[in-house]
């Protein structure tokens, strides 16, 4: 999210909906506070419900019959 916690979910589904096949994103229980990495960091009481919804997302976008566009 290029420091912006604002934009970590909308990047995160973004990419989830393209297929790819891993994320990489920071969390940390109090974002403010981090040593390091808190301005991109998802606080960790979100962690666990937006990894639900990544999942989710995930499933649904390889559940999608493969189009042939050549």
């Amino acid at each position: 999210a290029g420091g912006r916690r604002a934009q970590i979910t909308t990047l995160a589904r973004a990419g989830m909906a393209t297929g790819l096949a891993g994320l990489f994103l920071e969390a940390h229980p109090d974002p403010e506070k981090a040593k390091c990495d808190g301005p991109c960091a998802l606080r960790m009481s979100q962690l666990e419900p937006f990894l639900a919804q990544l999942k989710e997302l995930d499933t649904l976008v390889k559940g999608f019959e493969k189009l042939d566009t050549h």
